[in-house]
């Protein structure tokens, strides 16, 4: 991801924007070069620069989304939508806590770390550390199932207790 900041930086340490190093660093090397021969549109374009930087930086992370040449984290928060115009919209990532509320909701109550791990995108480990933290929090319960598996249970979303066994 292309930073706003550093795009600033660039923009102060070439001349407040007169040789455009901002520019390249944003993937514009035509515009680089017209910059470093005109002294930035004779100031004029280093000026107007100074005041869609940030717009500019967001155009470079929707180009490079959509050529593909994204960081590997990049999908997890954004998608590309196609409603008539490629664009780019940041995704909402939905918390742990979240999921196991949705996942238990949609399970009548009952859920296990391996299936808030695999809807999570997190680890067994990390889904069992936030099951526990539900759990010592006395919002949800550890049972055994009838076939002796443990699992998590909260009880406000629990149509009945015939798949677990009675304390």
């Amino acid at each position: 991801m292309y930073s706003t900041g550093l795009a600033y930086l660039l923009w102060f340490l070439s001349g407040f924007g007169i040789t455009g190093f901002h520019r390249l660093y944003l993937g514009k090397p035509g515009t680089w070069l017209l910059w470093l021969c005109t002294g930035g549109l004779f100031g004029v374009g280093a000026v107007y620069d100074f005041f869609t930087l940030g717009r500019q930086v967001r155009e470079a992370n929707y180009r490079a989304v959509i050529s593909g040449q994204r960081p590997a984290n990049f999908a997890q928060n954004w998608r590309t939508v196609d409603d008539g115009e490629t664009r780019v919209v940041r995704e909402k990532k939905e918390s742990p806590e979240r999921v196991i509320l949705r996942l238990a909701k949609n399970a009548g109550g009952i859920i296990s770390p391996g299936e808030l791990a695999l809807e999570a995108d997190i680890s067994i480990e990390q889904a069992r550390e936030h099951l526990d933290a539900l759990v010592a929090r006395g919002f949800a319960e550890l049972r055994p199932r009838q076939t002796g598996t443990l699992v998590y249970v909260i009880p406000e979303f629990m149509d009945r207790d015939s798949p677990l066994e009675n304390f």
